[in-house]
């Protein structure tokens, strides 16, 4: 099975993809979606995921879906999981035989 390799984090996506080109600072933008700075420039940095709320903002400001923010989130939580989560000694308790 194929699978992403380190996913970017949606903040990174937002900053290079939409903020850069639109040529908006982090102020600018956390306004236009009414949120504090700080929880924007936390997004955009990192340091916080979306959320679904956000996710609908961002939609509606960026001309999106949320599930194309939600997705983002899942696959970089899911990729950073994978590389920390110990599952070794986590049994198989059913395995499914359908192809």
């Amino acid at each position: 099975m194929m699978r992403m390799q380190n996913p970017a984090h949606p903040g990174e996506v937002l900053r290079e993809l939409y903020l850069k080109p639109l040529k908006l600072t982090v102020t600018a933008a956390a306004k236009a979606l009414c949120v504090t700075r700080k929880a924007f420039s936390e997004l955009v940095n990192g340091k916080s995921g979306v959320s679904v709320e956000m996710a609908l903002r961002l939609s509606k400001a960026f001309s999106t879906t949320p599930e194309y923010w939600l997705n983002m989130q899942r696959n970089f939580d899911l990729s950073r999981a994978r590389t920390k989560a110990k599952l070794r000694r986590v049994k198989v308790l059913f395995e499914s035989t359908s192809v």
